[in-house]
């Protein structure tokens, strides 16, 4: 397979290894000194880039027909535009806000958790992620992935980013720690007992797995996906 890397940061890096090490090749590395970016040997594009390109990368890619896997955050609020984009062009489309085996059992789980906590009112509930110091954006895509059911399972309006006392709104405490590759916990809290489920990464190779996988698997595909389509997760 022939793979575009749209962004060669930390992540960029990391995808690379493991797609080398899957007996894939590597045709172009985008970075921001880039100024042209070239899909024609390309079977696929893997895209880490930043909030501010990801969605150009990801327009150009389906526009010339180069099925592609997003992992950048930050550039949501446009993300029915790039569904629309899609189905219109017959493209594949994957976006995660965490292509972790991991993070997406942790997903299902805390949805699960989410219906099993609708009725108690009793609880306040929160989220906080810790990350290192050079992520950009604030909270994280996977914070926000995490937000949803709870939005839904509890009736709140919104999430928002710090403490609240609101209780229509739901807190995400960012934290930006040197050297933390991702940490991730929900939590319920009353005055008789706490519940709290965690994930924890331990380096980047578990996100970056599961981007050559979603690459992998997209080939020959038309449509817009998600992990959980990816690793047969039952939703």
């Amino acid at each position: 397979m022939k793979i575009a890397l749209l962004g060669y940061g930390k992540m960029g890096k990391a995808i690379e290894n493991i797609a080398l090490e899957r007996g894939h090749t590597i045709v172009q590395k985008v970075t921001r000194k880039t100024t042209n970016i070239t899909l024609e040997n390309a079977d696929v594009a893997i895209d880490f880039s930043t909030p501010e390109t990801a969605f150009k990368n990801i327009s150009y890619c389906i526009k010339n027909k180069i099925p592609v896997i997003s992992g950048t955050t930050g550039w949501l609020s446009r993300y029915d535009e790039i569904v629309a984009l899609c189905k219109k062009q017959q493209g594949a489309f994957i976006y995660a806000s965490n292509f972790s085996l991991g993070v997406n059992l942790f997903f299902s789980l805390n949805k699960k958790l989410a219906e099993l906590m609708q009725d108690y009112d009793m609880y306040d509930k929160s989220i906080t992620e810790i990350h290192h110091t050079e992520k950009i954006d604030a909270p994280s895509g996977t914070a926000i992935t995490l937000a949803a059911p709870i939005l839904e399972k509890f009736n709140i309006k919104n999430w928002v980013l710090g403490v609240t006392n609101n209780e229509h709104e739901l807190p995400i405490i960012a934290e930006r720690i040197a050297n933390v590759p991702g940490t991730h916990k929900v939590k319920y809290t009353s005055t008789l007992d706490e519940i709290e489920i965690i994930h924890t990464a331990k380096n980047r190779t578990g996100f970056a797995f599961g981007a050559v996988i979603a690459a992998e698997w997209i080939l020959g595909k038309k449509g817009i996906y998600t992990m959980q389509d990816v690793l047969e997760i039952k939703k």
